[in-house]
C-alpha cells in the first residue's frame, strides 16, 4: 500500500476531489471564477472509475460516455477524463476513465440508472472493463 494509507481511504479521497473538481466553475487552465468558496456540485454526487482490458480504448469510451450520459435530463453536473499525473505518490492512478455525473435528488439519481442511454453504455462496454469502481457520495451540506 505505502504512505500509511490504505487503498481504500486513497480511492475514496481521490472521489471526494473528484467530484469537488466539478464544483468550481473553473476557467482557463482551471482557475476558478471570481469566488475562493467553491460551490458544491450537487447533493448526490456518483463518481466512477474504469480499468479497461485495453486501455488504448480510453477516448473511445469518454466519446460515448460524452455523448450518451451527458445529455440525460437528470444529469446537473457531468465530467469525464482520463487520469492526471501530478507526480503525487499518493494519488492512484491505477484506472483508464473516470467520469462524474451529479443529481439533485435520488429519484434524478434513479432515472439516470434506468436511462435506455446509461444502460446502452454499461451493456456496451461492460466486456470491455477489466473493473469498475463506483462510489456515491450524498451532500447534504446546505
Amino acid at each position: 500500500m505505502g504512505h500509511g494509507m490504505s487503498l481504500r481511504r486513497r480511492v475514496w479521497i481521490a472521489a471526494v476531489a473528484a467530484a469537488g473538481a466539478a464544483a468550481v466553475g473553473a476557467g482557463p487552465g482551471g482557475c476558478a471564477a471570481t469566488t475562493r468558496s467553491a460551490e458544491r456540485p450537487a447533493r448526490i454526487n456518483h463518481v466512477v472509475f474504469a480499468k479497461l482490458k485495453e486501455p488504448a480504448h480510453a477516448d473511445e469510451l469518454i466519446a460515448d460516455s460524452d455523448r450518451m450520459l451527458r445529455t440525460i435530463p437528470t444529469v446537473r453536473r457531468y465530467f469525464c477524463g482520463t487520469h492526471l499525473d501530478t507526480g503525487r505518490a499518493s494519488v492512484l492512478s491505477d484506472y483508464d476513465v473516470a467520469a462524474y455525473m451529479g443529481f439533485d435528488t435520488e429519484e434524478d439519481y434513479r432515472a439516470y440508472v434506468e436511462h435506455p442511454a446509461h444502460v446502452e453504455l454499461v451493456e456496451r462496454w461492460r466486456p470491455r472493463l477489466e473493473w469498475l469502481r463506483v462510489y456515491d457520495v450524498l451532500d447534504e451540506t446546505p
